[in-house]
């Protein structure tokens, strides 16, 4: 009797350590791979090293596509080598401000990507901006094919039309959409996935995805359901105002991932970042 009791009590102490180790777990912030940061060193950054990479920790980023420009912050966060983030460096076609009207029809530009590339870590080009026919510039073509040589995405701040265009350039060409498209209808952001299957859609400042009261929308909802592997979340951090209020991103995107069912909204927190950018 007082050692069936006694099993009685081993095992309650058991399933108390099992509930609270799901509770913990439960109340455990789901991860977010940001998939659009930038670090920019213009001349210096607006938080050091050590105040970013506690910034990712206590809000449980724990990966980054890393931008900068010019692209001195993506080297440092590269050589920081932090433990529990994964560091995916982008190439900023960018020296100053300025040449984001200009890149795409700068030779320069296309030296500086080729020079960055020698680095040997980076994993593709962007952000930059590019928009309607501007992406029929013979450089632009030049780096596009530059990149599907050498195994490398693109992160394209741009309409549709250009995005059409950088797919002519080379179908094998792999893209990140970044903002989706701002406030694009959902029906032709759907088309543009349906008919470029190395299309992902990145989502900062993307507009309707919730309503007033933080509800996700139907059109939304039924997006992530249909497309669940081809959306990233990301920060956007290029301006300091981003930075100063990186916590509210993050929740604000917690906010409306706790709405969908967990496997599709894991993917889109991070699975889907990881799955791109896993080891060569």
């Amino acid at each position: 009797m007082l050692r069936g009791a006694h099993h009685l009590v081993v095992a309650g102490i058991a399933a108390l350590a099992a509930l609270a180790s799901w509770s913990a777990a439960a109340a455990e912030p789901i991860e977010i791979f940001d998939a659009h940061l930038h670090y920019n060193w213009e001349p210096k950054p607006f938080y050091q090293p050590d105040e970013v990479l506690a910034l990712f920790r206590k809000h449980h980023v724990t990966g980054i596509l890393a931008t900068s420009r010019p692209n001195t912050g993506t080297h440092v966060l590269v050589e920081r080598k932090a433990d529990g983030l994964q560091v995916v460096p982008f190439i900023r076609p960018y020296r100053v401000r300025p040449d984001i009207q200009t890149w795409f029809s700068d030779p320069t530009i296309f030296d500086l990507i080729q020079d960055e590339f020698k680095r040997g870590y980076y994993r593709g080009i962007g952000e930059f901006h590019l928009h309607g026919k501007a992406a029929e510039s013979e450089w632009v073509k030049k780096m596009v094919d530059f990149a599907v040589a050498n195994d490398l995405y693109l992160h394209a701040h741009s309409d549709a039309e250009a995005v059409e265009i950088l797919m002519r350039h080379n179908p094998r060409a792999r893209i990140i959409w970044a903002h989706t498209g701002f406030g694009l209808a959902t029906d032709r952001v759907a088309e543009m996935l349906a008919k470029c299957p190395k299309l992902w859609g990145e989502l900062s400042y993307r507009g309707g995805i919730v309503d007033g009261a933080g509800k996700l929308t139907p059109e939304w909802r039924a997006l992530f359901e249909r497309f669940p592997d081809r959306f990233m979340l990301g920060s956007d951090t290029w301006i300091s105002e981003r930075w100063a209020s990186y916590g509210e991103i993050m929740a604000g995107y917690r906010g409306w991932l706790d709405q969908l069912a967990p496997d599709v909204a894991a993917k889109i927190a991070h699975g889907n970042a990881r799955a791109l950018f896993a080891a060569r």
